[in-house]
């Protein structure tokens, strides 16, 4: 049994079992960033949920999986730790992954292995079967005698935002990383810190699309960029803070016209198809509709086949424009004849564009604008959601270690 305090209880251990816990929290034996054994194990884990056969049903437990094969961590390894000898993990690092999102959590818990931890995950308490299948490849890598040792670093746990775990975790770990809502963040926050730890908070952010219709209308797989699309925007129901809310058309007016309809129609066939459609989500998108109306002003609902997608025009691009919108296929949309109309809606609130069609270089003149605030990332459609060790302007493997002068 794991041992531990009795601030609480109705506390659910998912990995391991069994485990001493007050050994656990006491260990001292932190690692240097991609050391060996973190290496071997992140790619053995890498294999055995490739050969799940569960796994082809979720390709983002096959994305995880490749992520963590050992030539891409050897060449990660080049990246952010090209010295040696120089910097350890913090200690324990104490995750809390979204509610909302399936795989945040691995992720997460893939950076406290690299960057040298002992790690304390709270995983989501919504029980998706990409967690069950992902503590399963645990378990069977944990009966390997060459991993059960560094198996032992890792302690996944699940219980309700009411339970006093997160204040216990909090006082006993050397470095907590937040990621959720602006609201969740606040309230986790409120749980103090023992002294020297440091805080990691990925909180709320607001993701667009921008396609140029000039060169969108010469493309010769539309269903391709839809595809794309959809996996930015569907797989997460669009809950992942890199998925787009608005979509801004570049262009002339004749391109943008044709541009979307095709646009549009492709990616209705592909969400017909694959996506499964709950009824309350059309509710949802209706009372969006109604705020934006109240705050935005003039905007206007494209007609749509059904409650699939819901499409609204804007003429103008609202401040504030964060703070309302939906989710499971709500987007608004953006018309402009240049990039630079865009200006000032990025700010620290926004994470991610995905872009088509558009040069590199029209992209870095658009960053050195001087009214431009924040420019976090700029990825392809279809690639917005690819994992990276700096993560919002932030850099894991340092955050997470410490130097040794």
């Amino acid at each position: 049994m794991i041992r531990m305090s009795n601030s609480f209880e109705n506390i659910e251990f998912v990995f391991p079992k069994e485990a001493d816990f007050n050994s656990f929290v006491q260990t001292s034996d932190e690692e240097e960033p991609f050391s060996e054994r973190a290496i071997s194990f992140l790619n053995a884990l890498a294999l055995i949920l490739k050969q799940d056969p569960r796994s082809g049903n979720f390709p983002e437990l096959l994305t995880f999986a490749f992520f963590c094969r050992k030539a891409n961590l050897i060449e990660l390894k080049k990246t952010y730790y090209p010295r040696q000898n120089t910097r350890k993990g913090s200690g324990l690092a104490f995750h809390i992954s979204p509610s909302n999102m399936p795989l945040t959590f691995a992720y997460s818990l893939l950076s406290g292995i690299l960057s040298g931890n002992r790690n304390v995950v709270r995983l989501p308490s919504k029980r998706f079967e990409q967690v069950e299948i992902f503590c399963d490849a645990l378990e069977t890598l944990s009966l390997l005698t060459q991993y059960d040792e560094f198996a032992r670093r890792i302690l996944l746990v699940r219980y309700d935002k009411l339970n006093s775990a997160t204040s216990f975790f909090s006082s006993v770990c050397d470095v907590r990383i937040i990621w959720g809502g602006n609201l969740a963040v606040n309230e986790i926050r409120k749980n103090e810190l023992r002294e020297g730890a440091i805080d990691i908070a990925f909180a709320d952010k607001y993701s667009i699309c921008v396609i140029n219709a000039d060169s969108y209308i010469l493309e010769a797989e539309p269903e391709k960029i839809s595809r794309s699309f959809y996996n930015d925007s569907f797989l997460f129901d669009q809950n992942a803070c890199t998925s787009p809310h608005l979509v801004a058309w570049l262009g002339s007016n004749e391109n943008i016209a044709d541009s979307q309809n095709i646009f549009w129609d492709t990616l209705h066939k592909l969400v017909k198809k694959k996506y499964n459609f709950q009824s309350h989500s059309a509710i949802d998108k209706l009372l969006t509709f109604c705020e934006q109306a109240i705050h935005f002003g003039e905007i206007k609902k494209i007609t749509t086949p059904d409650n699939l997608i819901w499409r609204v025009e804007l003429s103008q691009i609202p401040k504030n424009i964060d703070k309302f919108r939906s989710n499971c296929g709500y987007f608004v949309e953006y018309k402009t004849n240049s990039l630079f109309d865009l200006s000032g809606l990025i700010s620290a609130k926004h994470q991610t564009i995905a872009s088509y069609g558009i040069d590199p270089e029209h992209w870095r003149l658009f960053g050195l604008h001087e009214k431009i605030n924040v420019m976090e990332r700029i990825r392809p459609i279809g690639k917005t959601s690819d994992f990276s060790l700096t993560w919002d302007g932030c850099n894991l493997i340092d955050s997470l270690s410490k130097e040794i002068e």
